[in-house]
């Protein structure tokens, strides 16, 4: 998989987190802050292969351009 980097946040200072990349197989990674929240992570139905992971909308602002 080839990841193209989209955008970061401007909240990221010098890392680049969270992000968002395209891939070449047409679907995006997001790499951001993992949820913890037990009373979020109850309102998802999350497979043990899955995670969840919570991104700034500035970050995918760059979707909507």
């Amino acid at each position: 998989m080839q990841l193209t980097f989209i955008r970061k946040t401007a909240l990221s200072g010098d890392t680049n987190c969270p992000s968002l990349y395209q891939t070449d197989r047409g679907t995006f990674v997001v790499q951001g802050w993992r949820v913890t929240d037990p009373e979020a992570l109850s309102q998802l139905d999350i497979p043990a292969h899955e995670t969840v992971v919570e991104v700034p909308a500035d970050v995918l602002a760059e979707l909507i351009r």
